[in-house]
């Protein structure tokens, strides 16, 4: 069990940005994670210019990423996907078990930015007629032939009201799909993103069978939590080290029933695009359509979504990428650009 003073003392780099703090209530057995980014969430922001409230939105679901990814203990992919048919088609965060993460929105073609307010809701943005889905899959990194990937769908409603931000659809999901209590707080400007999550375990640990449990204990350990989760503002949050802010939230906790800080984690923006995988996209078209567009445009050129990287097949790519039996060992190396 960790003291109050073994907590400030845990975990030296905690004036670093871009990290990720683990902490368990080892009384209650509540969980929890804070994460701060700054240099990951700003490249992504470099790869496209997004309004102000879109902007906004997306950082708090990337912080979301970090938080959920967090949790993983396979060795894949956490995607989280919000889509509907508002001004706003996709807003999507991949994140996997090393904590890269990446991040692209899709809006409706022609839109009127002055369409788009500065207090515009989440449900405003991307669900306008309820119909509206929050998906998140997990996508296994070395997939056996027939495993699909596993994947959850709520809807963006809840008691027949439209859900207004990332933060209550995540909450949603975890709740309802997941059947985990969880409570979660997300904020994000043009330089920071960051996210508090608390959930209760799914088995109480700690406890032997000759012990009973006492759940109205367990359940006042829990509302106290949340409202110390509650007390934290915006410019806290996008501002303080994540074990800092850990220490200066729970360090009462900390006496009255031990809290475990974990190791801090890293976050990193990183694109898994790569010139295999747009051939193998450029496969699943099929020579008939490639061969249309390279008739009218001489070569195929293809950009990723999530970090700007431009692909470039010519005449020559394409006609070793479909005589090839094997992509990897005879595609030409790329010229000049990827």
């Amino acid at each position: 069990m960790t003291s109050s003073s073994e907590l400030t003392a845990n975990n030296k780099a905690s004036d670093q940005f871009d990290t990720l703090q683990t902490f368990l209530f080892e009384k209650s057995q509540i969980r929890g994670e804070i994460v701060l980014l700054d240099t990951a969430w700003q490249t992504i922001l470099e790869r496209k210019s997004y309004p102000p409230i879109i902007q906004k939105h997306l950082g708090e679901m990337v912080a979301a990423g970090a938080l959920l990814s967090a949790t993983l203990k396979f060795d894949g992919t956490l995607i989280i996907q919000a889509q509907g048919t508002g001004l706003v088609r996709l807003i999507v965060v991949e994140c996997n078990m090393n904590l890269d993460i990446r991040a692209t929105v899709k809006l409706a073609k022609d839109i009127d930015p002055a369409m788009i307010y500065d207090d515009s809701t989440l449900s405003e943005l991307i669900n306008p007629d309820g119909q509206g889905k929050l998906a998140i899959t997990l996508d296994p990194k070395n997939r056996q032939d027939g495993q699909q990937a596993y994947q959850g769908i709520v809807p963006l409603m809840l008691g027949g009201k439209p859900i207004t931000s990332i933060a209550q659809a995540v909450t949603a999901y975890m709740n309802y799909s997941e059947q985990l209590e969880t409570h979660i707080l997300l904020s994000s400007n043009d330089t920071h993103a960051g996210g508090i999550l608390i959930q209760k375990l799914p088995n109480i640990g700690g406890k032997t069978s000759s012990t009973p449990i006492d759940h109205d204990e367990l359940s006042e350990d829990w509302n106290r939590v949340m409202m110390m989760v509650n007390t934290v503002k915006d410019e806290e949050l996008l501002s303080t080290p994540p074990t800092v802010l850990m220490q200066r939230l729970f360090l009462d906790e900390a006496n009255y029933q031990g809290v475990r800080g974990f190791p801090l984690r890293h976050v990193h923006f990183a694109c898994q695009c790569s010139r295999e995988k747009v051939g193998n996209m450029m496969l699943m078209l099929g020579k008939d359509e490639v061969a249309e567009i390279l008739a009218e445009q001489q070569q195929v050129e293809t950009t990723c979504d999530f970090c700007g990287q431009v692909y470039l097949f010519d005449l020559v790519d394409c006609q070793q990428l479909f005589a090839a039996e094997n992509l990897v060992d005879k595609m030409r190396p790329p010229q000049g650009k990827h």
